[in-house]
């Protein structure tokens, strides 16, 4: 089980990513328009880097629903591998099946 400071630390990321998403969006686009000045694309990176470190999505960090461990995480079940393996064992995952030979 991880730290219970450790998952508040990313339930705020995940909070601010979703607060500052429009924002950062519309200032991306102004740097990234062939329209825009050059002093409007100054500005637009200014405040671009003038928001929140944690309103960035790539400071996200996948972890488990249930244990909260950060490595080892399958985004597609949303379980680290090892919960992961004991649910496919007693069935909880449909169409997932040990491998045996």
């Amino acid at each position: 089980m991880a730290k219970l400071g450790m998952i508040q630390r990313e339930l705020k990321r995940q909070n601010l990513v979703a607060k500052y998403a429009q924002k950062r969006a519309e200032l991306k686009a102004i740097i990234l328009s062939s329209t825009a000045t050059d002093d409007e694309k100054w500005d637009a990176q200014i405040k671009l880097q003038k928001l929140p470190l944690n309103s960035a999505p790539a400071r996200l960090q996948a972890r488990c629903r249930i244990t909260g461990r950060a490595r080892g995480v399958y985004k597609k079940f949303g379980l680290c591998r090892n919960k992961l393996r004991e649910h496919a064992m007693v069935g909880d995952v449909p169409g997932l099946k040990k491998a045996s030979w």
